[in-house]
């Protein structure tokens, strides 16, 4: 797996939960309470983030990606 393809996997999952995030913000101004959408979009993003995470961990335990410190 080559890096841009992981930088894109990644920045793909993070604007995923930002639109969820988003749209939790946004049904819950209009919704009103009314409905589920929020708790529906709030649950989305739980499970991305908890994905990624995951994902994350997987790839530097496969050795795809390697950890470093702030000073490289």
């Amino acid at each position: 797996m080559n890096d841009s393809l992981k930088t894109l996997l990644i920045i793909a999952f993070v604007l995923l939960i930002l639109w969820n995030l988003g749209s939790a913000l946004y049904y819950m101004m209009t919704d009103k309470g009314t409905t589920d959408r929020t708790v529906k979009a709030l649950t989305r993003r739980i499970g991305l983030s908890v994905g990624l995470i995951l994902l994350v961990l997987l790839a530097i335990w496969m050795g795809w990606i390697k950890p470093h410190g702030v000073y490289g």
